[in-house]
C-alpha cells in the first residue's frame, strides 16, 4: 500500500489506509453537532486514518453552504490534526465547486475530494478543464472522485494521464469494483498520485495490489476492523486481512441493500451508537427487511447476540461507548 503525503514535513498528515466516508448526524432536521463530535472522536480512537466529510455518505448534496462549512469546521476542530480531514466539495458546476473548495480550505480541510461532474455529461476535455480551473483557483490538495454509476460518465485513460499532470492532484478515487484499473492507471500516473477505492468490497484486493487506501462507508460502523484490514494488508499479513474481510463481508452486503447513508445510520443505531437514523429527502429510512438484514449482519460481525459496550474517554475526556 502506497501512502500519499500532503507535504514532506508533515507525515502525520498523510492520506492513506482506512478513511471513513463520514455520515452527517441530524436531529430535528438540523446538524447534530454533539453526535458529530462524538462520532469523529470515536473514529479516531478506533484507529481510523482519515475522515472524508460531506460526501455521499455525509449527504453533501442536501447540505447548505453554511451547513457544509459547519460540518467541516467541527470535524477539523475535533480531529485536532490527528488525522487528515478531506472535504467533498464537488458539483456539476465549476464555479460552485471552486467556491465550495475555497470554503473548505478556509475551514481547515487537509484536502478536497471532488467528483467528476455529474448529470451534464461533459466531454473528457470538459472534465479536464473543470479540474484544471479548480487547481488554478485554489491552493489545496485535490483527490478526484470517479464514480461512473453516479456521474453517468467515466474517466478515459488519456484523461487520467492528463489529470496526473496537475500539481495539486494527489489522488484519484475509483468507485467501481474493477481491480484491473489499479494496474492500468498506475502506469499512467506519477508516484505522487495515489489511487483509492470507495468500494469496501474490494478494499483488501486494492490494498494488496498497491492501492493507497479505501474511502469506507462501513468504517462508520466498524472502524477498528476497517482500519485493521488496511493496516494488516499494508504489513503483508494476508491471512489476518482475509479473516477480517470475511467478518466484514455480511455487513458490506447489508449496507449495500439500500441507499447509503440510510443503511449506515440504521446500522450505527442498532449497534448502540448515539446517532439518529434520520436522513434528508430524497433519501428515506430503510425498509423493515433491510433493518433485519443489517441486524443479522451485526450479529455475525460481533459473534454474539448483543455487543457489550466498553466505556472509554473520547478526545475531550468524555465517556463514550465502543
Amino acid at each position: 500500500m502506497r501512502t500519499i503525503y500532503l507535504d514532506s514535513a508533515a507525515r502525520k498528515r498523510s492520506i492513506g489506509g482506512a478513511i471513513t466516508s463520514l455520515i452527517t448526524p441530524f436531529r430535528d432536521d438540523a446538524i447534530d453537532s454533539n453526535a458529530l463530535m462524538d462520532h469523529v472522536s470515536w473514529q479516531i480512537a478506533s484507529g481510523i486514518d482519515g475522515l472524508a466529510v460531506c460526501g455521499l455518505a455525509g449527504e453533501g448534496p442536501v447540505l447548505s453552504d453554511h451547513e457544509r462549512q459547519t460540518v467541516i469546521a467541527i470535524c477539523v476542530e475535533t480531529a485536532a490534526a490527528k488525522v487528515p480531514v478531506i472535504a467533498a466539495t464537488g458539483s456539476n458546476c465549476t464555479a460552485k465547486t471552486i467556491a465550495a473548495t475555497r470554503q473548505a480550505r478556509n475551514a481547515g480541510a487537509s484536502a478536497a475530494l471532488i467528483t467528476v461532474p455529474y448529470y451534464s455529461k461533459p466531454t473528457q476535455r470538459g472534465i479536464l478543464a473543470h479540474f484544471e480551473s479548480i487547481a488554478d483557483a485554489i491552493d489545496l490538495p485535490l483527490i478526484i472522485d470517479n464514480r461512473p454509476a453516479h456521474a453517468g460518465i467515466d474517466l478515459a485513460p488519456v484523461t487520467i494521464e492528463r489529470l496526473g499532470e496537475i500539481g495539486s492532484v494527489i489522488g484519484i478515487c475509483d468507485g467501481g469494483g474493477d481491480i484491473g484499473r489499479l494496474g492500468a492507471w498506475t502506469e499512467l500516473l506519477p508516484r505522487r498520485v495515489g489511487l483509492y477505492t470507495s468500494n469496501d468490497a474490494v478494499a483488501l484486493a486494492f490494498a494488496m495490489t498497491g492501492g493507497a487506501g479505501c474511502f469506507s462507508d462501513a468504517a462508520n460502523v466498524a472502524p477498528q476492523m476497517s482500519a485493521a484490514l488496511q493496516h494488516q494488508a499494508a504489513a503483508g499479513n494476508l491471512a489476518a486481512s482475509l479473516s477480517l474481510q470475511q467478518r466484514l463481508l455480511p455487513l458490506w452486503r447489508a449496507l449495500a441493500a439500500e441507499s447509503i447513508p440510510a443503511t449506515v445510520k440504521q446500522a450505527m443505531q442498532l449497534d448502540g451508537r448515539p446517532v439518529s437514523t434520520a436522513v434528508r429527502l430524497p433519501l428515506v429510512s430503510v425498509e423493515p427487511e433491510t433493518e433485519t438484514a443489517i441486524r443479522d449482519a451485526l450479529t455475525l460481525l460481533h459473534g454474539l447476540e448483543h455487543k457489550p459496550c466498553t466505556v472509554v474517554p473520547d478526545l475531550q475526556g468524555r465517556s463514550m461507548r465502543i
